[in-house]
């Protein structure tokens, strides 16, 4: 079982994440679940959602407590929530940031788990270019899947269109390949492939 837990504030659509990445894994034939938690209820709160991705069926309902990855769409939680907590020497972390891992303050970070496998994106100017709105929640799932390999980029467009129909789809669409693209220029292969 993969597990996936996305970190963000409200408004900024780690609950969508979660659950297009769930359906992005369903159109390749396997098992998935997706689901939030919510400390608050207001714009711009911490925000956590899960998803988790099986060949065999999911049985487990609690929140990830030991992710193999975590995308974090608001970098500013990183050292005011505990988003780390529970990740495992082989686990992955992307970060909405055009900073690197280490101008982020997260050196210990890359000594514990390995350079490789941090990788930060510009997710939010990626989607003011392709939607003209700073939502960064589809453009990572695209860079979700060149860094990790967990889904195709293919599914992950599929599933945001179907979430998402006309135009508004089609950009995300656009800007998750975008942000696709740019972690396979940055990257060697993917890390759970």
């Amino acid at each position: 079982m993969f597990q996936v837990r996305f970190h963000g504030r409200g408004g900024q659509g780690a609950v969508t994440a979660a659950e297009l990445l769930s359906l992005a894994a369903f159109l390749e034939g396997r098992h998935a679940q997706a689901f939030p938690s919510f400390s608050s209820e207001r714009s711009g709160a911490p925000v956590v959602s899960f998803c988790r991705i099986d060949d065999h069926a999911i049985r487990s309902r609690e929140p990830i407590s030991r992710p193999d990855a975590l995308v974090i769409q608001d970098p500013t939680l990183l050292h005011q929530v505990a988003v780390f907590e529970g990740l495992g020497e082989h686990g992955s972390v992307l970060i909405n940031s055009g900073r690197s891992p280490e101008e982020l303050g997260l050196s210990e970070l890359t000594d514990r788990i390995g350079r490789e496998r941090v990788l930060n994106v510009p997710a939010t100017e990626l989607a003011r270019e392709h939607l003209g709105r700073p939502l960064p929640n589809a453009v990572l799932l695209g860079a979700f899947a060149a860094f990790t390999g967990v889904v195709a980029l293919e599914s992950v467009t599929t599933a945001i269109r179907r979430r998402f129909d006309g135009p508004i789809g089609d950009r995300n669409a656009a800007g998750a390949a975008a942000a696709h693209e740019y972690v396979r220029a940055r990257t060697e292969a993917p890390l759970h492939a």
